[in-house]
């Protein structure tokens, strides 16, 4: 199973959103400093962005200081909401999703043998996405980046990639 760019990127894009919005998520972070900080292209960030809009993740504002602030406490949303809402269902196979019965199996799936597999494969990565916050990224993401804080201090050429 391989999650796509969309949702590697998105994630990564909303942690630094959240990163660098201020002490109460109010200062707007432009996708221009995102896909640099990132290395991901700001025409790419704008349709994350826009996705990660929908679901009600963050808040676009417009004007000569504006950008992107979150639109949820770090701490509410975990990380497989967010996948969720930019991959979709994360269904290892088509025969672990319920309404989809038999799907894939080639047979029924009362009678795939390997179905259990699948279904604890989907479980456990439910799981493990599930008990990671927003907010536990965005103090991983301080910590391996050395960023000074959510009030932003200057960057430095350290933390403006990724390693």
């Amino acid at each position: 199973m391989k999650i796509s760019s969309r949702g590697r990127y998105g994630l990564r894009a909303i942690v630094d959103i959240a990163s660098w919005g201020g002490e109460n998520g109010d200062k707007c972070v432009t996708l221009k400093s995102v896909a640099e900080r990132n290395g991901i292209s700001e025409n790419y960030l704008e349709q994350l962005a826009a996705a990660l809009k929908k679901a009600g993740y963050v808040k676009s504002v417009r004007g000569a200081q504006g950008g992107y602030v979150l639109a949820v406490r770090p701490g509410g949303v975990t990380a497989a909401e967010i996948l969720k809402s930019l991959e979709g269902p994360m269904y290892p196979t088509e025969c672990v999703n319920a309404g989809s019965a038999g799907a894939g199996c080639g047979a029924s799936c009362e009678n795939c043998v390997t179905k259990g597999v699948w279904d604890k494969l989907y479980a456990s990565l439910n799981d493990t996405l599930s008990s990671i916050t927003l907010e536990d990224l965005v103090n991983e993401y301080k910590r391996l980046r050395g960023h000074p804080g959510p009030a932003g201090a200057a960057m430095t050429a350290e933390n403006r990639r990724p390693s």
